[in-house]
Formats: structure tokens, C-alpha cells, sequence
């Protein structure tokens, strides 16, 4: 095989969000190809028709282009089935090709490898029976007794094709030559090596890649979402029982079904015999705890850069053979080998992930980071990017030191977008800085306030210079000044130097806290 002849493909089931396992598939096969000077093919197995939508594979097909997976071949990029896609291997989704695989299917009745149960009329089996072997880049050999593997479905009851089929089919006639999947399909291959030598079709390359686990080493699921919204509802109920009842009146708003569903459900939810994003997502928000993240859409969510998570994912399974650990998409392709893919399954660290984001956000230019930050605010926080408006760049500038994903400055930020009259004061932080020592913090702020009302220029560094002229005139520190304005401004002790802080919130905005602080904490300490 010469180089530019590799041909690698990724094959999601529209069913469900992209997990990060799938994601890591995708990422190495794409990786190979380009290294190789070869082609990475995309297509949606869709067979399973109760449960594949539009919606699923529009996603899946959105994430990876996000994750600047690109592939060569494949489906419209708005999922559309009826769409040509783009390649002379199409149509892209197994739902448009039942043609080809009962053309396989006869093939087989044909030579007598597959037949017709006499009480399924409708379904067809393979017939094993028959020893099989086969090398993987990763495993090794694998050798197979015909007596452990039985028979199986190749058409189901409804006409259409099952996985192994329809996978062995795409594959041969798409011209894939490295099937790149993870370890869980490991037990799937001697019945897809079986199929090809009943079929006449070369075999490719297989390469099957360790299983991503959480760090606790049970596998990294969407369950775990709802778990984690069970752990932190059970930790509100401590010692009551977990009933509908006592859930929806432990919830801030004590009222009414948090989560819109039948409480039926939802009882069924707590009792762990279902899960649901929607009811762990009710539940995460009312109790104000985070879920983790298991698909990338989550990630994307939560501001996890793109070039970040890929590179971590690239990690869970493959070394880069020196000390090295980030990189960018093009040290990727150059060094990827099957030979440093491990055997052993790799645990998702989520601090580590962190901790690359954060590196990647702190190296980036102020004109780079806003450009970053101004998107993920438009999709995920647009009304306090609207309540923010022109002074969006200062307020990225304050925060990118303290960021980590870029999620946090809206985190960390959120009092910014708070209507003026509505900010609510940490009653610690009133008692700390304002109340104390005869309420002398309150009045710092009407000397501030009115200091404020005629300052010449709202810039940053004009206001930095007021406060510690007030300081000095009262021979005070600096925090003596700066601390109750930012509890006014902020409602709390902490938030960005104070001068970009009330630059950011304007001098109308400001003087309105200031006012709306003095009015609402006469009675609080």
C-alpha cells in the first residue's frame, strides 16, 4: 500500500449526542489519513430507525466541525439524508443503502453462508461454525474457536441490515483500509472477518483503541450526568427520604415540578431506575451544582477550547513517545503511530483538561482571547453580552488571567449583568466591610459617591487614582476605600481591580449601586 491509497472512515450512529470517546475515534482516524496523504470518509449508520433523528446527526456532524474534524467524504453537513453529501462513495447514511447490503444479503443465500430461520421468516443469520483469526495493530493476534461463535442477525424483522452487515459492506465498497475504532468492538471483529471471507473482501487494517474510563475506572457514560444530579439531590435529602415531595420542597423555588415532567417519572429518576438529561439538568440548576462533562456538545458548552480538548483526547490511549504533552493538530498527524497506541484503558482527568485550557487561554493575545470570548458569550450568555455591550473587550481583558474555560468570566462576572436595583448583598460582606466599626464603610461610600459624580473621565485609571485619593485624605489604606465600593458594585468581597470594574459597569450604573447598597443594608449587621 502506497501512501495516498490509506483510505480511514468514522461512523457514529445518529442516536444521541458525539461522546468524547467517539470524538477521540474520529480525531485519530482523521489524524492517520492526513498524515498518510490519505482520505477520512464519514458516514452515519443509521439503521436503528426508531431511535436515529435529523436532530442527532446535524450534532454529531456540528461537533466535529468544531473539533475541526473535517472529513473528505461524507453526508451534507446539515445531516440531511436525502442530500448527496459530497464523494463518489455515497449516499453516506445506511438508511439510503439497503439496496446494496440485500445485494450482499443474496450473495450469501446464494452460497448457502446465510439462511432463513423457518419460525423468522423475515429475519436472516449468518452461519458461523468456522475458525477465525486475525491480526490487530494494537492487540495482536486474535484467534477465534468456531464453537464460541455463534450465529447471527444480518437483516432484522424490519428489512434493514444490522451493524455487522451494513459495517462490512460500507467498509469493502467505500475502499476503507484502516478501520480505527475503540476497544469495545474488538468482540465484533471476527464476526466482520467472517463476513468479509464469505463476501471475497479484502480485510483491512484493524486498530482498536483502548475504552475511556472515569477516574473511579467505571466507564465514562452519559449516566454519569444523572447520577451526579442523583449524588447532589440525595445530599439535600440527607436523612429525609427521596420522594418527589421532599425534592421539589428542598429546591430554591420549593414550588411546582422543577424539572417538567410527570413526577412519576421524575420519582422514577431519583429511584435510579432511569436516567434523564433533562430532569439531572433541572436538578443541577435549581441545587446550582455542576454535572461533568461526557459529549463534546457539553464541553462546548462549558468553554472548553476546541484545540484543547483535542489535544487531551489525543492523550487518553496514544503517547507521543517523549515527556511531551501539549501540542497542536499538526505535531498530532506528524507523530501518530499505531505502535504507541496502549493497550490499557485510559482515565479521563478532568483537572488535567483544565489545566491545558487554561494554559491555552493565558497564552493567547488580548485581541485573540475576546475574539474567543465574544462567540461562546453570544451563544451561551447573549443577555449579559447585551448588558455588557461596547465595554465587552475590557471586561475579556480583566478575566482572561482568571480563566480557565470560557465559561468562567460569565461565572465569575455574572453581578455585571445584574439589573442595578436587584444586586443582592452577601450578608458576611456587609457586616465585614460596611457594618463594622460603627458603619464606617457606609460612609466611605457616600464620600466615594460623591467624588464619583464629578470625576472628569470613566476610565480605569482616572477612578484607580480617586480611590486612593480618598484613601489619603482620610489617612486610610486603599482596601479601607476599595472593599466597600466593591461590595456595593459586586455584592461581595471579590471581583476584578476595582478601576476596571466600575469603568466596565459605567459611572450611571455604578452610582445606582452605590445608592441601591446604602439604601438595602441599613438593617443587614
Amino acid at each position: 500500500m502506497t501512501t495516498g491509497d490509506v483510505v480511514t472512515r468514522f461512523a457514529p450512529s445518529p442516536t444521541g449526542t458525539l461522546h468524547v470517546g467517539g470524538a477521540r475515534t474520529a480525531l485519530y482516524n482523521w489524524a492517520f489519513a492526513r498524515q498518510q496523504g490519505g482520505r477520512f470518509l464519514l458516514r452515519l449508520e443509521d439503521t436503528d430507525q426508531a431511535r436515529s433523528s435529523r436532530a442527532s446527526a446535524r450534532g454529531i456532524l456540528a461537533d466535529l466541525l468544531w473539533m475541526g474534524i473535517a472529513w473528505d467524504e461524507g453526508p451534507a453537513e446539515d445531516g440531511d439524508p436525502d442530500a448527496a453529501g459530497c464523494g463518489p462513495h455515497g449516499p453516506y447514511h445506511q438508511s439510503r443503502r439497503l439496496d446494496l447490503y440485500q445485494e450482499q444479503i443474496e450473495r450469501l443465500l446464494a452460497s448457502g453462508r446465510a439462511y432463513v430461520p423457518k419460525d423468522e421468516p423475515e429475519i436472516v443469520r449468518f452461519g458461523m461454525g468456522r475458525d477465525v483469526a486475525f491480526d490487530d495493530a494494537v492487540y495482536g493476534r486474535v484467534e477465534v474457536k468456531g464453537s464460541e461463535l455463534p450465529d447471527f442477525v444480518i437483516r432484522k424483522g424490519d428489512g434493514f441490515p444490522t451493524f455487522h452487515l451494513a459495517v462490512v459492506v460500507d467498509d469493502a465498497l467505500m475502499g476503507v483500509t484502516h478501520v480505527i475504532r475503540g476497544q469495545e468492538h474488538l468482540a465484533n471483529t471476527p464476526r466482520h472477518v467472517a463476513l468479509q471471507e464469505a463476501l471475497g473482501f479484502a480485510r483491512p487494517t484493524y486498530v482498536h483503541t483502548p475504552s475511556i474510563l472515569n477516574p473511579d475506572g467505571s466507564k465514562m457514560s452519559k449516566r454519569d450526568r444523572s447520577k451526579a444530579a442523583r449524588r447532589a439531590a440525595a445530599a439535600v435529602l440527607k436523612g429525609r427520604e427521596t420522594t418527589v415531595e421532599h425534592l421539589v420542597a428542598a429546591l430554591p423555588d420549593g414550588d411546582g415540578d422543577p424539572c417538567g415532567v410527570d413526577t412519576d417519572v421524575l420519582q422514577q429518576f431519583m429511584d435510579g431506575e432511569r436516567d434523564d438529561d433533562r430532569i439531572a439538568e433541572g436538578i443541577a440548576s435549581s441545587l446550582g451544582v455542576a454535572l461533568p462533562e461526557i459529549n463534546v456538545a457539553e464541553f462546548r458548552a462549558s468553554g472548553f477550547l476546541s484545540e484543547s480538548l483535542g489535544n487531551y483526547l489525543a492523550l487518553l490511549g496514544w503517547n507521543p513517545g517523549d515527556d511531551r504533552e501539549q501540542f497542536d493538530r499538526s505535531f498530532l498527524i506528524e507523530s501518530f503511530s499505531f505502535e504507541r497506541v496502549n493497550r490499557s484503558n485510559a482515565r479521563f482527568d478532568r483537572d488535567k483538561l483544565l489545566a491545558f485550557n487554561g494554559d491555552a487561554i493565558r497564552a493567547m493575545a488580548p485581541g485573540t482571547f475576546r475574539a474567543c470570548l465574544g462567540p461562546h458569550f453570544d451563544q451561551f450568555h447573549a443577555p449579559l453580552r447585551e448588558r455588557i455591550g461596547e465595554r465587552f473587550d475590557a471586561f475579556a481583558d480583566v478575566y482572561q488571567a482568571r480563566t480557565r474555560v470560557l465559561d468562567d468570566p460569565a461565572r465569575l462576572g455574572a453581578f455585571f449583568g445584574m439589573d442595578d436595583t436587584s444586586l443582592v448583598y452577601d450578608a458576611k460582606a456587609v457586616r465585614k466591610v460596611l457594618a463594622k466599626n460603627d458603619h464606617a464603610g457606609r460612609g466611605v461610600l457616600e464620600e466615594v459617591a460623591a467624588a464619583l459624580r464629578d470625576l472628569t473621565a470613566w476610565t480605569a485609571e482616572m477612578i484607580d487614582e480617586l480611590i486612593g485619593t480618598v484613601a489619603a485624605r482620610g489617612d486610610r489604606k486603599l482596601g479601607d476605600v476599595a472593599q466597600p465600593v466593591r461590595v456595593a458594585v459586586s455584592g461581595g468581597t471579590v471581583s476584578p481591580p476595582l478601576g476596571p470594574t466600575l469603568e466596565i459597569l459605567g459611572r450611571a450604573s455604578t452610582l445606582a449601586r452605590i445608592n441601591h447598597c446604602l439604601v438595602t443594608t441599613r438593617e443587614l449587621g
